[in-house]
């Protein structure tokens, strides 16, 4: 059995919770300030993630809306122009400290520098929204805790496509046996799992219902070691999911993959 080297990394929905409070927000201010009259309340926005990439949300949505331009060439191009002004939005919301990092995950990461395990980022979030989320939390220099960092713009096939993580691999030059995925979504956890990458799942708020495939352990997040499948040691408590948890969950991927 493979040691554990490197953790990989999801963003949205896992290291934060970005989706409902972050980016559904900054697209309704996009809809706004571009004179578009559109809203997505969080029931539709939760039915979109479905769908990965923010402008791929916004063509799959037009299509519902009788008032969108007619033309596929006119859709993309009201699509971008949305999508550059949500970004904007989204770091105004993220340096105004609208968005917290998930509780955990910094102890965990720092766990994971102190003790030589290597980290990733797989996500087909944009670069631009990255950055504006982890310069806040993690300095500006936040870059050089990951070793590897793959965006929506490095692939050109997005999640559930396993393309992100072969990058991410590649990058490491690392079996994916050595290696554990942290993502929140079906569609992220499918794609890890794609590449062979075993995934461990912290539900993000979206997602606190949805059925897993294959994943080797399952919770409600990093901040409390309750509720997890399969039980941790001293389950019942509210500390935190440590590295040593990952260590043992990857040991036992075997037995314990059962518990998607």
């Amino acid at each position: 059995m493979s040691q554990l080297a490197a953790v990989v990394w999801d963003v949205d929905g896992t290291l934060a919770e970005t989706e409902r409070d972050g980016h559904r927000v900054a697209f309704n201010r996009a809809f706004e300030a571009l004179g578009v009259p559109w809203r997505w309340d969080v029931a539709r926005y939760g039915e979109l993630l479905t769908v990965t990439g923010g402008r791929e949300r916004l063509l799959r949505d037009m299509g519902t809306h009788a008032d969108a331009p007619a033309l596929l060439a006119e859709r993309e191009a009201l699509a971008q122009r949305l999508h550059e002004r949500k970004n904007q939005f989204y770091a105004e919301l993220v340096q105004d400290g609208a968005i917290a990092l998930r509780p955990g995950v910094v102890a965990l990461m720092s766990a994971c520098a102190d003790r030589g395990v290597r980290m990733a980022l797989a996500t087909t979030t944009s670069r631009t929204n990255v950055a504006a989320l982890l310069r806040v939390h993690l300095g500006v220099r936040w870059a050089a805790w990951f070793d590897v960092v793959v965006c929506g713009e490095d692939v050109r096939h997005k999640k559930p496509d396993p393309e992100v993580y072969l990058q991410v691999l590649a990058g490491l030059r690392l079996g994916p046996l050595q290696t554990l995925a942290i993502e929140d979504s079906p569609v992220g956890a499918a794609a890890a799992r794609a590449a062979e990458v075993p995934v461990v799942v912290t539900r993000s708020v979206y997602f606190e219902q949805a059925t897993f495939d294959d994943a080797i352990a399952i919770g409600p997040g990093l901040h409390r070691r309750a509720d997890w499948r399969p039980v941790l040691r001293g389950g019942h408590g509210d500390s935190p999911v440590g590295l040593d948890d990952l260590i043992d969950w990857h040991a036992q991927m075997d037995r314990v993959s059962q518990f998607g």
